[in-house]
């Protein structure tokens, strides 16, 4: 009796820490700060709505008979899986699709893109080697690649004859490899010196040109920075680069952020791009060796001119992120069939004031959202 009465005593104790956690992490992303451990609470809304479900379940099997303070608990973890839902509730297959599917194959029109990170500390690259050939995508993204990583991989300039290459040492280099040409490709640094972003034209097999953007912004965690403001930043640079862009345009890269953040729903507005998992699932691709522990990190945003293919996440290559491939047809009556995002004048007041506040820690002048500072025109097609 004794050995029971410290058991319920501890179990009591841990459901209690626990919910405090739950509802924690729940709360935190309300406040609009870019503090790394309250941007933490917009990763793991699947995991608190699992966890929180457990703990209501106990509390109901082993905390009987209940008190006002147990049955107010239970209610409120109940909303926070309501709410956690309802955040993760546009990527399960119940929501309308964003992006239309397509079973044509339009000559000259399908676009195969593989995208990974590849982790620079995993030495083996035979399994990504293997996967993209088995695959035989059009184009090639890659994260993290230094330069041993750029050396093991150059087979497959072979059959890739177009690429850019930015090996770097500190896990934010890149590189783009392609059958298809490219043409006015720069590799360029929005917000920090040492993070680098991908821009160039593809042209399609059918002589139609698109706009690549490949990003990897640093991450809000400890040992990477302290605070959101640098991705947040990059990613709404990015976005609107892409809104102020002619041709139509793909975004794609480990964003270090989660698809229904507050930060990539603005992304979203300020760019007027589509995101092809909604309504087709959340295809998390961090982290690959943890189950309980993924979140969708990779993603693949275009413009409203393609239509969907197909989406898969790949198998597991070595690295800590499963890699993704996404085939899309550019089609002449997609953008009249979809609804392409329209930011509002306060959205763009808060992509605004993150750029600003970017503009503070990285001590230098960036581009202004909404305006045509950040048009590449005279890039497009020449």
């Amino acid at each position: 009796m004794k050995d029971d009465g410290i058991f319920f005593s501890g179990l009591k104790t841990g459901i209690y820490i626990l919910s405090f956690l739950l509802v924690s992490f729940t709360v935190l992303p309300f406040f609009r700060m870019n503090s790394w451990w309250i941007r933490l609470g917009d990763f793991p809304r699947v995991q608190i709505a699992s966890l929180a479900v457990i703990v209501i379940l106990a509390m109901i099997l082993f905390l009987r008979p209940f008190n006002l303070y147990n049955l107010s608990l239970i209610l409120v973890l109940f909303l926070c899986v309501c709410y956690q839902i309802y955040c993760i509730a546009p990527y399960l297959p119940i929501y309308r699709y964003e992006v239309q599917s397509t079973d044509e194959d339009l000559p000259g029109k399908p676009f195969k893109l593989f995208l990974s990170n590849v982790l620079i500390d995993n030495e083996d690259a035979s399994k990504l080697v293997s996967t993209i050939r088995e695959e035989d995508p059009d184009v090639i993204f890659l994260a993290e690649p230094n330069q041993r990583w750029i050396d093991d991989i150059g087979v497959l300039k072979k059959d890739y004859p177009y690429s850019v290459e930015k090996p770097l040492d500190n896990a934010y280099g890149m590189a783009l490899y392609s059958r298809l040409r490219l043409k006015n490709t720069k590799i360029r640094y929005l917000v920090e010196d040492d993070i680098p972003s991908i821009h160039t034209d593809i042209e399609l097999s059918s002589g139609d040109w698109i706009r690549f953007f490949g990003v990897h912004p640093r991450p809000p965690v400890p040992g990477e920075s302290e605070r959101s403001t640098e991705r947040d930043a990059e990613l709404v640079l990015v976005g609107d680069i892409a809104r102020n862009t002619e041709k139509p345009t793909i975004v794609a890269g480990d964003l270090n952020d989660v698809a229904w953040s507050r930060t990539t729903g603005l992304f979203q507005k300020v760019s007027g791009l589509l995101d092809p998992r909604v309504g087709r699932g959340l295809y998390n691709s961090f982290h690959a060796e943890y189950a309980f522990l993924r979140f969708p990190l990779d993603h693949v945003f275009h413009s409203s001119h393609f239509r969907l293919v197909e989406l898969k996440r790949l198998p597991y290559i070595g690295s800590d992120h499963f890699p993704l491939l996404v085939v899309l047809n550019l089609e002449s009556d997609a953008k009249r069939t979809h609804e392409t995002p329209v930011p509002d004048r306060n959205e763009l007041k808060q992509a605004n004031q993150i750029v600003q506040e970017a503009e503070d820690v990285v001590n230098k002048p960036l581009a202004n959202i909404g305006t045509d500072s950040n048009k590449e025109k005279k890039n497009i097609g020449q």
